[in-house]
């Protein structure tokens, strides 16, 4: 069992106390943390033989930060603030040794010490920003005192890690040493000090660089400006903000107040706890109940990609940018030689913008081989198709591909929708078959559908899932249905987004609503971006929807600079006078009188079928858990993270109020709109999502 005395050292070196912190895996601030740390440090300042001491951490990190499990959670003794006082209060100098992460809580204890050294490795940072949350324990007003106010605003609200150098140069870091010899450069350092006979530097007291930005409001309603669309809808960054204008403008120990009141706003608000929950699911989706960590995996070092269009290219330079080889096979030349000229075009843009260097350009590049012959992939240990949506061309390339692949090779579809299970029939053996499904453009998008056909193995599951960690994706796992998670939900939220269309509320009314609460863009915009002919054919089309009359008038989305709204030269988009004929046309046809319809009525509607559509999901065991849906949705759709996904925000405004709604809706819903009978089971119940196990 963890007990202060278990997680804690003190030990003498000559004249220099050291104080060791070994709790694994991290070195989290947990109680037994925060107990160990103040009575280490009480007990070296009455030890009358050190004259300085070193505060250390042992295993692969310093204080990493905040133990988040006590979140919510009774207080315990001590506080992480008496812990800091003790150490900024001591009447010897503490000088924090530096290595791994040392951040949030764990960066703010860092700030207490007198002094800092670290190795190159090391990074620090305040990165509670992205827990709904600011630093909590002083990092707000004593950051900025350090750094000045402009770098401090920047810091907490991107929660941004910044390098050994870095950190160096603004004055975090008092000294790099050598990597590999922390402790012995940390007591060098502390003799250094004494025999300089260096003051107690306290960060507190430090006010240069604060003073300097006293009065000028406009240094902060310029940043706030400036990021007003990156931080639309979040309550952190402002609390941040305001944080951190209390350090400009008020003493310390007002600052301390300040940073304290907007804390506990937030760490009780709905936000932080749904991005919270957030961090949490984002580790609990690689877990899969029936595929243990002992699952043999394929060594993918080669990837064949067949397809060289937006998502095969998109796709391959996921692999390029970790050092895989991916052979790229078209059926034409040119198709191929407009794949790579996009590919290369895609890097040297991100060249242009600092990211990477044209080195890493060349380098990149040289990874891809483009082929016209899919016999050029026999040596691939995994092959991923993404060729047109279609069955009987993906069962075609398939057929083709087993006959090529060297055997225990895993076969991927990048399909968005089709039947996983049909696709196998085109091979002799079933079991290397899974979707891998990108969300494009693939080399940005994070999320990967990973699905799970009747006989994929679960060797190719867990291949799939660790090929996607290894090329910086988060991926989730599916069963077949038509759609999937993502693209299942995302139907039934066009469903009632059309229905209500053809009741009176035009695309863009549905669209703001959307947006307003939270999401990029709206269903209407999100097809004009993608395309409105996608799926689309002149030759079958019957003008049995809008989409269909717009696409005949070539209104086909931000391409042809008109769809569902209209669009000038540098796409900005405005309601169109045209589509609202055409609705209001089809209107007509379905016998509807236009009626108003509350942004209120939008927003459930649209939402709570959302909900509605994961929760059968669920019941079907398509997804394993409801915090995955989430995952899907806020990587791959764009839902906030400050509401948690539709599965959450359905916990928090209540089942029981969801599906109240749905049926106070009633016919309006659709006539094939049935309430999940799980959904049902939970309201009645008085049970969230989040109480499944």
């Amino acid at each position: 069992m963890s007990t202060p005395e278990a997680v804690s050292s003190l030990t003498l070196d000559g004249e220099i106390a050291i104080v060791s912190i070994n709790h694994p895996p991290v070195n989290a601030l947990s109680t037994h943390v925060r107990a160990g740390i103040l009575m280490r440090i009480n007990e070296a300042v009455a030890n009358d033989a050190a004259k300085a001491i070193v505060f250390i951490c042992e295993g692969r990190t310093f204080l990493a930060g905040a133990d988040i499990t006590e979140f919510g959670k009774p207080p315990r003794e001590p506080a992480l603030r008496t812990v800091q006082d003790a150490i900024e209060n001591s009447t010897k100098p503490v000088v924090a040794a530096i290595h791994g992460t040392s951040l949030g809580g764990g960066f703010e204890v860092a700030l207490c010490c007198h002094y800092r050294v670290a190795v190159p490795s090391a990074k620090c940072g305040l990165p509670e920003v992205k827990l709904g949350l600011l630093p909590g324990a002083g990092g707000t007003q004593r950051l900025p005192r350090i750094v000045g106010p402009e770098k401090a605003l920047e810091m907490v609200t991107s929660g941004q890690h910044v390098g050994a150098k870095a950190a160096h140069a603004m004055g975090l870091f008092d000294e790099i040493v050598p990597e590999g010899q922390l402790r012995e450069s940390a007591i060098a350092f502390a003799r250094r000090v004494l025999a300089e006979n260096r003051p107690l530097r306290k960060v507190r007291d430090l006010d240069e660089k604060v003073q300097a930005a006293r009065g000028n409001t406009a240094l902060f309603a310029d940043f706030r400006a400036k990021n007003a669309r990156k931080f639309r809808g979040f309550e952190a960054p402002e609390a941040n903000i305001k944080c951190i204008e209390a350090a400009v403008n008020m003493p310390f120990d007002d600052g301390l107040k300040r940073e304290r009141e907007l804390f506990m706003q937030l760490v009780s608000g709905v936000q932080s706890a749904a991005q919270r929950y957030v961090f949490f699911a984002e580790r609990q989706v690689w877990k899969i109940p029936d595929v243990p960590e002992s699952t043999p995996v394929v060594d993918v070092k080669k990837v064949g990609m067949v397809g060289a269009g937006t998502m095969g290219g998109g796709i391959a330079m996921n692999f390029a940018n970790v050092g895989i080889p991916v052979t790229l096979v078209e059926t034409r030349q040119e198709a191929l030689d407009r794949g790579f000229q996009v590919i290369r075009r895609n890097y040297e843009n991100t060249a242009k913008r600092g990211r990477i260097t044209m080195d890493d350009v060349e380098k990149r590049m040289a990874l891809l081989t483009p082929s016209l012959s899919l016999d050029d992939l026999a040596d691939c240990d995994l092959v991923i198709e993404a060729v047109f949506e279609n069955m009987d061309v993906k069962k075609t390339v398939f057929a083709k591909l087993d006959a090529i692949v060297k055997p225990g090779a895993i076969l991927a579809s990048n399909t968005s929708a089709l039947n996983i299970n049909e696709i196998a029939t085109a091979v002799s053996k079933h079991d290397g078959i899974v979707g891998m499904h990108f969300f494009s453009p693939a080399n940005v998008m994070r999320l990967l559908e990973v699905v799970r056909g009747d006989a994929t193995s679960k060797s190719a599951i867990a291949t799939a899932m660790a090929v996607g960690k290894k090329i910086g994706k988060i991926a989730a796992l599916s069963g077949v249905c038509p759609g999937f998670i993502g693209n299942r939900i995302l139907y039934a939220r066009r469903l009632q987004a059309d229905a209500m269309m053809l009741e009176g509320a035009m695309p863009w009314d549905i669209d703001d609503v959307i947006y307003e609460f939270g999401l990029p863009m709206g269903p209407y915009a999100m097809s004009d971006l993608a395309g409105l002919d996608i799926g689309w054919s002149k030759e079958t089309t019957r003008h049995a929807t809008v989409r269909e009359a717009l696409c005949e008038i070539d209104r086909r989305g931000q391409k042809t600079g008109a769809g569902y709204y209209d669009y000038d030269e540098k796409r900005n988009k405005k309601p169109s006078p045209v589509t609202e004929g055409i609705v209001r046309e089809f209107m007509e046809k379905a016998g509807n009188t236009a009626r108003e319809i509350s942004k209120e009525e939008i927003l459930e509607r649209i939402v709570f079928a959302m909900i509605n559509e994961g929760a059968k999901i669920l019941d079907e065991g398509i997804a394993i858990r409801a915090s995955d849906i989430d995952i899907v949705w806020i990587n791959g759709y764009g839902w906030p993270v400050y509401r948690g996904g539709p599965m959450f925000y359905g916990d928090t405004v209540g089942l029981d109020t969801v599906v109240g709604k749905l049926k106070a809706y009633g016919s309006k819903m659709g006539a094939d709109f049935t309430i999940s009978p799980l959904l049902e089971k939970l309201a009645a119940e008085g049970k969230r999502f989040q109480d499944m196990k």
